[in-house]
């Protein structure tokens, strides 16, 4: 499939699955994606060019399993759950979590990218595709709003600006009655990092790393600040797991220097809040 029409914003769902996609083609996979390989050579574009680095494809693929785990004890814990993946991308995630009938979910992107999803993400009984943009109010106006919500972004927050995460932030927490929202994060991410990242990952203009726009944040506390009705439930490093053993050298070398300097260790957490 050609997907050479797509934005630069909207390619940048691109790294995500074919990180996840070298993963499954591992010996040794740490999310074990059951569609991204089959996905990804779907797809004619320059997969070499967007920086799938070894360092990157393993956290890419820790981050979506440890968002894995948070999804399966929602639902787990909450059987008439709405699941809902903002910027889904190419995501399977549906298909790894595998939701009872009792629960909904819903896939949200841009137009362009949810076109290019449902061509050839395998459609699962229990997903809807939801084709706008989460930085517009409406987005949410078709999602059940009285059932315990599972929102979670993976990806997503890197490319765009803080005062766009806070008013996302804000339209879930006025939208779903109850739930709980999840998303991986870096840290503090200063423009010298931003522009290091750029150099080392990446050989073409159109790459994903130079969409990045959002400047993180230190605290895990701090969207508590942007939204009154956010309340931190979990701050989970990808640095201090067991599958860090899976890492190449030098990540692994980082994750055990993270224990000692807390700073590595936001590089690749997961964040948990709920409302």
């Amino acid at each position: 499939m050609d997907v050479s029409g797509l934005a630069p914003i909207e390619q940048t769902a691109l790294l995500t699955e074919y990180c996840r996609a070298l993963d499954s083609r591992s010996g040794r996979p740490i999310l074990a994606d059951p569609c991204a390989d089959t996905t990804v050579r779907q797809i004619e574009h320059d997969f070499a060019a967007l920086g799938a680095r070894p360092s990157v494809v393993a956290l890419v693929a820790l981050r979506a399993k440890m968002l894995d785990e948070h999804i399966r004890a929602h639902v787990a814990a909450h059987s008439d759950a709405v699941v809902v993946d903002i910027g889904a991308g190419l995501s399977s995630a549906v298909w790894r979590v595998d939701p009872p009938d009792t629960v909904d979910w819903f896939s949200v992107d841009l137009p362009a990218v949810i076109s290019v999803r449902e061509s050839l993400v395998p459609a699962h009984p229990r997903a809807r595709s939801v084709a706008a943009s989460v930085l517009e109010p409406d987005w949410v106006a078709g999602i059940p709003a009285d059932r315990p919500a599972m929102v979670f972004a993976d990806g997503l927050f890197a490319f765009l600006d803080e005062d766009a995460v806070v008013g996302i932030l804000r339209r879930i927490t006025g939208h779903f009655a109850s739930g709980v929202i999840a998303f991986n994060d870096y840290g503090t991410v200063s423009k010298a990092n931003q522009i290091v990242g750029r150099l080392a990952t990446s050989r073409t203009s159109n790459s994903p790393h130079r969409q990045w726009n959002f400047p993180g944040f230190k605290d895990a506390r701090t969207p508590e600040s942007w939204n009154p009705d956010l309340r931190l439930v979990d701050e989970a490093s990808a640095m201090h797991r067991p599958e860090t053993a899976l890492f190449p050298t030098g990540l692994r070398m980082a994750s055990r220097l993270s224990h000692r300097i807390p700073s590595i260790a936001r590089k690749a957490r997961i964040l948990q809040y709920r409302f």
